[in-house]
């Protein structure tokens, strides 16, 4: 089966990670690649690092120019992929990296983007629960966001285990290349080397109302979610540190055999009971452990660490694998989740061709590095 996909928006960081992921990918003909300031250039002059298809020209990005293909990636900018795709043909695959159709709440939507909502589509994060089989046979896919990537597989197997209440705090720290190629003053060289700085402060991030909804939909009740990003000096890379407080009742299901659906009348005050017992915390860790331990069995691109070793951006620079580790912190009582993604690879276009391949029935892995770069 060969696969014929055009890539919009090819000049952008996203778009090149694309490329660069479809052209070792054994089932792909690249097609099309266009742009808009870049177009007429060839793509060897924006993405140097592209080698196989560098003598290919960029043309004008429009659906004259996308049509004919099996499968559209679209890495544009946040608003303008739903006018595009609603000028695609039916049957072809439309797989959007920008956040059109990640929400399913339009007021979200129109209080993070500022504009009317174009619908939802199945969501390409294959890892959280159910999203495969939304994904099999779809012809439209919107790809996560890099941070709620990240952050959801921190934190998923905690919520849908019932071991923590239906609050997380989150604090992540992202490499520049997450803020686009569009060159901005804060995001040059002598304002990023040698400082780390906060940004969208107080909820205002764009990524926050997509987090509530991952971790919403695997707890069965709405989660809120305090998210503090930071940017960090290095191109690429994502490590979450996110935390929340548990439920030391669970330990006693742990012990019993208490069903999780019993864990609902016991949560005001639970992550601050007196009462709580050192073999509560063991139990609560024990759990907690398993609860990972199954969520990520036989998951090829999450490894959850072994005890005492804990992510880095470093382990993962290139691949579509993205490491997790888990502890109890028995004093706070709270869970306590890092994880490391290559925000550009398992962040975004590694999710995208992981999407495409459940999709349109390929291996999933087909296409995708596991393993990073290093030094």
């Amino acid at each position: 089966m060969t696969v014929r996909a055009a890539v919009a928006g090819a000049s952008g960081y996203a778009g090149g990670e694309i490329l660069r992921l479809l052209v070792s990918h054994p089932e792909v003909e690249i097609g099309a690649v266009t742009a808009h300031s870049s177009a007429g250039r060839r793509l060897g002059d924006v993405q140097p690092h592209l080698a196989a298809v560098a003598d290919r020209v960029l043309v004008e990005t429009s659906a004259e120019s996308l049509r004919g293909h099996d499968v559209v990636f679209l890495a544009l900018p946040h608003g303008q992929s739903a006018a595009l795709a609603q000028q695609l043909e039916p049957g072809t695959l439309v797989v959007d990296c920008g956040a059109d159709f990640r929400l399913r709440e339009a007021e979200d939507w129109q209080r993070f983007y500022g504009s009317p909502h174009a619908g939802t589509w199945p969501y390409g994060l294959p890892e959280l629960p159910g999203a495969r089989d939304e994904l099999k046979g779809a012809d439209r896919v919107a790809v996560p966001g890099c941070y709620p990537t990240a952050v959801t597989l921190a934190l998923y197997p905690a919520f849908q285990a019932g071991l923590v209440e239906p609050e997380a705090v989150v604090v992540a720290a992202s490499g520049t290349s997450g803020a686009g190629r569009v060159a901005k003053p804060h995001l040059v060289g002598s304002e990023v080397m040698g400082s780390m700085t906060p940004y969208g402060v107080g909820g205002g991030h764009r990524h926050t109302p997509e987090l509530t909804q991952n971790l919403s939909r695997v707890a069965g009740e709405r989660v809120t979610v305090s998210f503090t990003p930071t940017l960090a000096p290095m191109p690429r890379g994502i490590l979450a540190t996110c935390s929340a407080r548990l439920r030391p009742e669970r330990a006693a299901d742990t012990n019993t055999g208490t069903s999780t659906g019993a864990r609902t009348g016991a949560r005001t005050g639970a992550g601050t009971d007196p009462h709580t017992t050192p073999d509560d915390m063991s139990a609560l860790e024990q759990a907690v452990r398993s609860a990972y331990e199954n969520a990520y069995a036989d998951e090829p691109f999450v490894r959850l660490l072994p005890p005492g070793t804990w992510p880095s951006t470093a382990a993962v620079l290139g691949s579509n694998t993205a490491q997790v580790q888990v502890t109890v912190d028995p004093v706070a009582r709270r869970l306590v989740c890092v994880s490391a993604i290559d925000n550009l690879t398992k962040g975004t276009a590694g999710g995208a061709v992981q999407s495409m391949n459940i999709t349109l029935g390929l291996p999933e892995g087909a296409g995708l590095p596991m393993n990073g770069v290093a030094p």
